[in-house]
């Protein structure tokens, strides 16, 4: 409660505004009608003076209407009205953020769209290309003959049948001059004259199915049961090896094979066969001294 005035006259009427103190002077004949606190410019009921006699000399305004305060949040109370907090301006400034955030991250394509150059796809640049699944030729007569002077080695990954079952190298290796062509069990060896592998870089081995005294060809496979089985053939097959040049115990090569079994075996196409070291030569046992 704040400051309380005297009756002065009975035609001027001092009070005293209930919410800033500010001393209003005014007729007496305004009694119980509003006015504003020209200071806070809160709506006044002026007061009734005094009766006479009346010990009360104290007179006080009373506000037109005395609005509870609303609380906001944790029970703070709101902000007036002229001082609310800009909510919409906040939003507002962040969503400028967030389109300023994402129109810099994709400046690179918004500035292609702007020069009208096409867009690069990055999931599409980052999926690596699969490899070609290495093909075997079908398993018909077409693919074997014994006059390899008159085929054409193909450019794929060598493959034919062995013993009437596919096969594709998968493992090539040369040791010495022993080639192995292999898929799991199923393949081919062919001896061939050399004593190191490097021996046949930029070689070429051409043997016609009528030449005797031919390198050793062994073939492998496994039967029905799983055994496995293997087949020695010395002449009648003809063959034709090309050989690239060694780099770094590797060597890339070329075959044509057509052996003359009963199955029609053959393999056709490229490999890079592993160079691996011959193994030491057996040393040679004591000859027993004969008896005297």
């Amino acid at each position: 409660m704040v400051g309380a005035w005297r009756l002065q006259s009975m035609s001027e009427l001092k009070f005293a505004c209930p919410v800033c103190g500010q001393h209003i002077t005014c007729d007496s004949r305004t009694s119980g009608t509003q006015m504003e606190c020209p200071t806070c410019f809160r709506k006044l009921v002026v007061p009734q003076p005094p009766a006479a006699g009346s010990p009360n000399l104290v007179l006080t305004a009373s506000e037109v209407t005395n609005r509870p305060l609303a609380t906001g949040v944790a029970g703070s109370p709101d902000l007036p009205s002229g001082k609310q907090f800009p909510f919409a301006a906040v939003a507002l400034l962040v969503v400028l953020c967030a389109v300023g955030g994402t129109a810099f991250a994709f400046r690179d394509k918004i500035l292609k769209i702007a020069k009208g150059q096409p867009v690069a796809n990055t999931h599409s640049a980052k999926k690596k290309p699969k490899a070609a699944k290495p093909f075997a030729p079908p398993a018909n007569d077409t693919n074997w003959t014994l006059h390899v002077a008159e085929v054409e080695i193909p450019d794929a990954p060598a493959a034919g049948r062995i013993h009437g079952l596919d096969f594709l190298s998968q493992r090539a290796t040369l040791q010495g001059g022993k080639l192995d062509l292999r898929q799991g069990a199923t393949g081919l060896t062919i001896q061939l004259f050399a004593k190191q592998g490097e021996d046949l870089a930029g070689q070429s081995v051409n043997i016609e199915a009528g030449r005797t005294n031919s390198p050793r060809v062994i073939l492998r496979w496994k039967d029905e049961d799983e055994k496995s089985m293997t087949q020695n053939i010395r002449e009648g097959y003809a063959l034709r090896l090309e050989f690239g040049q060694a780099t770094s115990a590797r060597m890339p090569a070329k075959i044509y094979l057509c052996t003359p079994d009963d199955a029609k075996s053959y393999v056709a196409g490229t490999f890079v066969a592993e160079i691996r070291k011959a193994p030491p030569p057996k040393p040679k046992s004591p000859q027993a001294k004969p008896k005297q």
